[in-house]
């Protein structure tokens, strides 16, 4: 993963980036029992994955690398508006 990181040239966001999916992942844990939290984290990993998409389209990487970020960011954007 390291190396991944250094390709995107984010290298000094990784800890940010890895801190930020695990807060998704907990609110959408929590969110089984209260809705604001899976929407909150749903919300969340669907912005993260946005910017992943934009950053795979800057480095000019292929539909195929691009689309898992794609097919994740369009889920948790499916999970946040069927919290409301």
């Amino acid at each position: 993963m390291q190396q991944e990181y250094a390709r995107y040239g984010l290298t000094r966001f990784r800890n940010l980036v890895g801190g930020l999916q695990l807060l998704g992942a907990v609110g959408l844990l929590v969110g089984l029992h209260q809705p604001w939290a899976g929407l909150m984290g749903s919300g969340g990993l669907a912005l993260l994955m946005m910017l992943g998409v934009g950053v795979r389209i800057k480095i000019k990487d292929s539909l195929l690398q691009t689309l898992p970020a794609f097919a994740y960011m369009i889920l948790n954007a499916y999970l946040c508006g069927a919290a409301f």
